[in-house]
């Protein structure tokens, strides 16, 4: 039987096809040899159909049904009947029915598959997975994963059509203007010595767009910074990017509101608020010790201290006078928590440089109890207890260290501690905006000041007087998208005028050389006459995560790479021929592994 086109898919039939004849073609996902009859199941990437070989009915084809083996590609022809009331499977589709067939034949033999395929409940070594992805793709997790991909970005396409949007395609081969992460470098053959860099994002490309007049631009974008990888991260990732003319955030936000909110509904039957909360960095941080909090679970940071001064606790009153701070949290029932269950946390937070956890836990009659009560008065006891809002059982952590570590070892603490309590409602979507970020940050390390996003950023309006005098201090027109502790958004107001992105540039010590090299076209872009422009950036692959609750942002990636960056079932980055490196005018000083 030459002809393998389908009739069918083998998630499609159902009872009310019993009777016809049809063809399906697929994958044998099992065999089972019942003393006559030969049942297999056929899996295509729509679901499994049970098929059914008689021998008095059927010889020819029984006889090639004994061979067949897992995962070997078949094609089929036969009957729609209906399975046995005993035998019907009730979680398939396709469990009422059954195909009678006729004729079978192998389009292809497969060698033992390295893992099982039509066992989900296996553990399986990731790296192993990895390596034979388009295996690992049959077992069904994963191609769910890439079903939900396609139609979030159907959704993103659809939505921001109606909202007036253009999507264009911005180069990938574009000019390296490092500032954060380390870009992709590409030699160039035709230019010896030159390099081309592989875009960490469309950010200038969009920029000039809106210089172009293009008014309102979306791209679903390839994207690519060379840095060290987490659980969320790839270096090679796609991203929502648009961008808006004659635009301010409070008419930004609500699009991409309507358009989260599009994804949520269309793709997982999820209703969101119309609205997402706002709160600025310098509160968020304040708060939550983090930019990026998970707001699904109460728990937040407070400060105390001048709790901690007025204290005789030589511990809490050191830091304070060195210069750092000292925050508490209330776990609510937290009495219960044992003295080893402290002893693992306070291990924890030492992994973030914590010297110790200071605690106290509420008893039943409202009174503290820990080893360092007797350094609070009892006034400074309910005061600890008012602010912190605790109530009997409850359980108080604090710590005192730099602001940058007492926040951070909270922020992990506050997370670890709803993990280890089931805190955390899976199935709960908490939103925020962080607005009104640093334009600046200082590094230590090279004595100057850098962008906190990029030098596009625009400076907040009512900080422009600060920008020569205190630019530690100013705002930047910026904003971030978190969703359950994930940042799935990022944007700003732009530069539109070239006099001050020159003074941005002057700030960040760009020299003229530098700023020509790097950015002259487009410094001479904006003196052409620029619009007002802000946009943002949403990472599609966390947004895809998030929906198919996994944590792991490879699950939702085709081809991803390892946490070293590397394609184990491509085995690359790999070397190539000396030929190749000439052509390209390169060297490599260590030459024993290039063939």
């Amino acid at each position: 039987m030459q002809d393998f086109r389908r009739t069918h898919t083998c998630g499609q039939l159902t009872a009310k096809d019993v009777g016809q004849k049809v063809k399906l073609s697929g994958w044998v996902h099992r065999r089972r040899d019942h003393g006559g009859l030969i049942f297999i199941d056929l899996r295509d990437r729509f679901g499994i159909t049970q098929l059914v070989f008689d021998p008095v009915l059927s010889p020819a084809a029984h006889k090639e049904a004994d061979k067949m083996r897992n995962e070997w590609v078949i094609t089929i022809a036969g009957e729609v009947i209906m399975r046995a009331p005993d035998m019907a499977n009730a979680k398939l589709t396709t469990g009422e029915i059954e195909i009678k067939t006729s004729q079978i034949s192998v389009l292809s033999k497969a060698h033992t598959p390295p893992f099982s395929i039509c066992d989900d409940f296996i553990e399986v070594n990731e790296e192993l997975r990895l390596k034979y992805r388009y295996l690992d793709m049959r077992r069904g997790d994963i191609a769910q994963k890439l079903v939900k991909r396609h139609q979030v970005m159907m959704a993103v396409r659809t939505y921001l059509d109606q909202q007036r949007f253009l999507e264009i395609s911005t180069p990938i081969l574009g000019k390296s203007t490092p500032e954060g992460a380390r870009d992709y470098l590409v030699p160039s053959r035709v230019h010896p010595g030159a390099f081309y860099a592989l875009p960490q994002s469309p950010q200038i490309f969009k920029q000039l767009l809106m210089v172009g007049g293009m008014d309102r631009y979306f791209q679903i974008a390839q994207c690519f910074r060379d840095e060290d990888l987490r659980a969320d991260r790839q270096p090679e990732f796609t991203q929502i990017d648009l961008e808006m003319s004659f635009g301010t955030p409070d008419e930004l936000f609500p699009i991409i509101e309507g358009l989260v909110g599009q994804i949520f509904k269309t793709c997982g039957a999820i209703d969101i608020p119309k609205t997402f909360r706002r709160m600025s960095y310098a509160e968020c941080m304040n708060t939550y010790g983090t930019d990026k909090p998970d707001l699904r679970f109460d728990m937040p940071l407070v400060s105390i201290d001048d709790i901690g001064e007025k204290s005789a606790f030589e511990v809490f009153k050191a830091q304070l006078i060195g210069g750092g701070i000292v925050k508490a949290i209330c776990v609510k029932g937290g009495a219960d928590i044992t003295r080893k269950g402290i002893e693992e946390y306070t291990a924890f937070v030492g992994r973030f440089g914590i010297q110790g956890l200071a605690w106290m836990k509420v008893q039943e009659d409202g009174t503290l109890n820990s080893n360092i009560v007797k350094f609070f008065s009892p006034e400074l006891q309910t005061e600890l207890l008012k602010r912190l809002e605790c109530q009997p059982s409850d359980l108080i952590f604090m710590v005192a260290d730099t602001p940058e570590r007492t926040n951070q070892a909270l922020d992990h603490l506050r997370r670890k501690i709803a993990r280890d309590r089931g805190l955390i409602d899976r199935n709960r979507y908490e939103f925020l905006w962080v607005t009104d970020f640093p334009l600046f940050t200082w590094n230590a390390d090279e004595g100057r000041l850098e962008s906190e996003h990029h030098p596009f950023t625009s400076p907040h309006f009512e900080d422009l007087g600060l920008l020569a005098i205190e630019p530690l201090k100013v705002r930047s027109s910026s904003y971030d998208l978190v969703l359950n502790g994930y940042e799935i958004a990022s944007g700003s107001q732009r530069i539109h005028d070239s006099s001050l992105q020159q003074q941005i540039f002057s700030i960040l010590q760009l020299s003229n050389e530098e700023i020509r090299s790097r950015f002259g076209f487009f410094v001479e872009a904006l003196s052409y006459g620029t619009p007002p422009h802000l946009g943002a950036a949403l990472g599609l692959d966390r947004l895809v995560m998030i929906l198919t609750q996994t944590e792991n942002i490879r699950d939702v990636i085709a081809f991803p790479k390892t946490q070293k960056a590397s394609d184990v079932m491509m085995d690359c980055p790999s070397f190539v021929a000396q030929k190749q490196l000439h052509e390209l005018n390169l060297a490599i000083e260590a030459q024993e592994n290039i063939p």
